[in-house]
């Protein structure tokens, strides 16, 4: 197990790496003037120039690239221009919402995709599997950033049971301040026993989550259905059904088990598609985090966060497929036996 994840870390490293040089280039090749952007657009000349050479913008871009590589590897990953302020700094304070909201996307897809697709199989081709199979296009099908208009027509203009945007509401923080613990909002607030903080950060949650989970959650649950089908049909679930084995026991524990492989790889490449697809979700709902900052960034060709908020999504891919990979080897041996052979 040890050397199938070093491989897997090793050939990650290398995919890092390229994608440096990859962006790198790119970020240089896009027709803009970061002196510009960060001493403003009636900078003098002067200024520009003693910006570029502040920033290192004057210096060959192979020169460059390995100054910025150096502070990728040691932590400085630089500045950004429009903010003025280090990119790590900017990302401490962002990263926890869009972790928050991230991760409790992943789990009430994973959790309510493998659910339905298990029930759909229940009975196939009647008005539950229908009703799966639907619910499953849609999430599939549907925009992130319709869908998040829609659920805000109905559930606050509407029905007027959720907040529309934010992450928490604004008079919060006179009402009843969250103590930062972890800094991350809602578990701060469940862990200092804050529930109108953590009902409210609920409250906001709902909708954004609902919306990043749709895709991921549509995928899984079709995924499971075609494994499950596929498994039903196997001799030893005849055997076991021969044998009176409780439906709950065959379909949930003996049948779910070996048909949740492929879901797992689904769910990998789900997940790392939530990471880019929370970008819109948070410009829709407001939603203080990485995503939003992303959006700004790009809109202002800001070099270092463009890079940084590159690597970090990248990185954010690797460490989901490594763990589906990891899963796949506990729940499936031939996974790590055929990788191992191949080496």
């Amino acid at each position: 197990m040890w050397r199938f994840i070093a491989s897997r870390l090793a050939s990650a490293l290398l995919v890092l790496l390229v994608l440096t040089i990859v962006v790198f280039v790119l970020t240089r090749i896009i027709p803009s003037d970061p002196a510009s952007v960060f001493a403003g657009p009636k900078a003098p000349p002067e200024e520009l120039d003693r910006i570029r050479e502040r920033l290192g913008f004057d210096r060959p871009l192979i020169v460059q690239y390995f100054s910025q590589l150096g502070g990728l590897l040691t932590g400085d990953w630089g500045t950004s221009l429009v903010t003025r302020r280090p990119v790590l700094a900017e990302f401490a304070t962002r990263l926890p919402a869009t972790l928050e909201l991230l991760l409790s996307a992943i789990a009430f897809a994973l959790i309510a995709g493998v659910v339905l697709g298990v029930i759909a199989t229940k009975r196939p081709g009647k008005f539950v599997d229908g009703l799966v199979r639907f619910l499953s296009i849609g999430g599939i099908s549907m925009p992130a950033f319709w869908l998040g208009l829609l659920l805000q027509i109905l559930f606050v203009n509407r029905l007027g049971l959720l907040p529309a945007t934010g992450q928490f509401s604004r008079d919060l923080e006179f009402i009843s301040p969250i103590t930062p613990v972890t800094h991350f909002p809602m578990l701060d607030s469940l862990i200092t026993g804050n529930w109108v903080a953590w009902s409210d950060g609920l409250a906001h949650l709902i909708l954004p989550m609902l919306t990043l989970a749709a895709y991921p959650m549509g995928l899984i649950a079709r995924m499971t259905r075609a494994s499950m089908l596929e498994v039903q049909g196997q001799d030893y679930i005849f055997t076991a059904n021969a044998y009176g084995l409780g439906e709950r026991m065959i379909r949930w524990r003996l049948a779910l088990k070996n048909a949740i492989s492929p879901t797992l790889t689904v769910a990998g490449l789900s997940a790392a598609y939530a990471l880019t697809g929370t970008f819109f979700v948070e410009v829709v709902f407001n939603w203080p985090g990485i995503g939003h900052f992303a959006v700004t960034a790009m809109t202002q060709v800001d070099y270092p966060v463009i890079i940084a908020i590159t690597l970090l999504g990248a990185g954010g891919y690797l460490i989901a497929n490594l763990i589906v990979d990891i899963a796949q080897a506990k729940v499936d041996p031939r996974v790590r036996l055929g990788e191992e052979g191949a080496a």
